[in-house]
């Protein structure tokens, strides 16, 4: 089984590319309220996601307190690796689950590798309960 049917596309969610200085990440960040986001590469790739955590400590290990010295660090060189793990569209459910324990949303790639969206945390948890829910109303008609 495919996990499409909980998959946000590409198009309408926002990410940032591993080449936007540290100043376009935190602007692109801070006007949507995120405090983390995904990267992708020039060829569609994902390349991690970058969170507040990352920014913060890029801005103190260089001390890049101005816009002047965040236009000339890049987000490819403060990335610290996969933090979320990307799965293939043909993930199992229960994998997403135990996933987005640790996670508010996992990446989805396509069978040739390229990033396709996210799946949140809350659309899993939303999918577990309405199939609890639907299996409770299930058992009370039988009874």
């Amino acid at each position: 089984m495919n996990i499409l049917f909980l998959l946000k596309p590409k198009s309408d969610i926002i990410y940032i590319f591993d080449h936007y200085t540290l100043q376009q990440a935190l602007e692109e960040m801070k006007a949507h309220h995120y405090a983390a986001i995904p990267v992708i590469d020039e060829e569609g790739r994902y390349a991690g996601t970058l969170s507040e955590g990352d920014l913060l400590w890029a801005i103190l290990s260089h001390e890049a307190y101005d816009n002047q010295k965040r236009d000339h660090m890049y987000v490819r060189d403060i990335l610290k690796g996969r933090q979320n793990v990307p799965v293939n569209v043909n993930a199992a459910l229960d994998d997403l689950l135990l996933m987005a324990m640790n996670q508010n949303f996992i990446p989805v790639t396509d069978d040739r590798g390229l990033f396709i969206g996210i799946v949140t945390r809350r659309d899993i948890l939303q999918y577990y309960y309405d199939m609890l829910h639907h299996a409770d109303a299930d058992i009370v008609k039988i009874s």
